[in-house]
């Protein structure tokens, strides 16, 4: 009996967890109970349900005249707790020191965030070199910056098509027609990184890093260079090296990560 009730438990934490990051996904335009439901295959009573717990407990929010869920306060004010001493910057913070230092360029610590990357650590290169706009905190559509652009082209491509269809007017006025978009998360899925250049700032190219922070999170490491300084041979030799450390420490992260997960079925 008592197994039966923490299984039952354990289930309903699981789809409230999958509610909460599909809410996240899409909190820009909301997400009606009908999509909800595709998209999760729940039965309709059990995400009413469950939506009703958020939305009582202020994790969720319903528009009442769209009838669309977002994420609401409570929800919004854990992600603010965290930023001060977000795992993935303590894992990924000395590699990013060394690669700032053997580069001598700024470096860039992303997580998606929905349809956009938000900024989590940055390091300075040499000389305090400062090109980029973006600020810890800060958020970038995805596809507009390397790091942004490398964790789009980890989504499937209804997911990205998806998401350009939602930003259409963001990616013209950043000069990303639909079929530019397209050519570069190509490009970034043949070369297995992501190459800018004059994107988001004249003069300055980029090449970024895409890598899963965990099950269902997408994380990227990107560079930020002055173009002259990232001629073609240079992209290319500090692409491998790059690729490599971090995956090193990405699969020393999922191990860990794998490690605690079965000590907790243990206990």
């Amino acid at each position: 009996m008592e197994d039966r009730i923490n299984i039952s438990g354990t289930q309903s934490a699981r789809r409230i967890l999958q509610l909460l990051r599909l809410l996240g996904e899409r909190h820009k335009d909301g997400i009606k109970l009908t999509e909800i439901v595709q998209v999760t295959g729940l039965e309709p009573s059990t995400a009413h349900r469950l939506l009703a717990c958020l939305v009582d407990e202020r994790f969720a929010d319903k528009d009442m005249v769209t009838k669309a869920y977002r994420l609401d306060v409570e929800a919004m004010q854990l992600g603010l707790w965290s930023m001060s001493r977000v795992p993935l910057v303590s894992h990924f913070r000395s590699l990013m020191q060394r690669l700032a230092r053997i580069t001598q360029e700024e470096i860039f610590l992303q997580v998606r965030e929905g349809d956009y990357g938000v900024c989590l650590h940055r390091e300075a290169g040499g000389q305090n070199r400062k090109f980029f706009s973006i600020e810890v905190g800060g958020r970038r559509l995805l596809g507009i910056g390397a790091g942004g652009l490398a964790m789009l082209a980890n989504l499937e491509d209804r997911e990205i098509s998806d998401v350009y269809d939602r930003n259409r007017q963001a990616y013209e006025r950043a000069g990303l027609s639909w079929p530019t978009l397209n050519a570069a998360v190509q490009r970034t899925r043949e070369h297995g990184y992501s190459q800018i250049q004059d994107i988001t700032t004249q003069g300055v190219s980029g090449l970024g890093f895409a890598f899963k922070a965990s099950r269902s999170v997408i994380a990227s490491i990107s560079l930020g260079a002055a173009t002259p300084l990232l001629p073609e041979s240079r992209k290319h030799r500090l692409a491998a090296e790059i690729r490599l450390r971090i995956q090193e420490v990405a699969d020393l992260v999922a191990r860990r990560a794998e490690g605690e997960m079965e000590d907790g079925s243990h206990a």
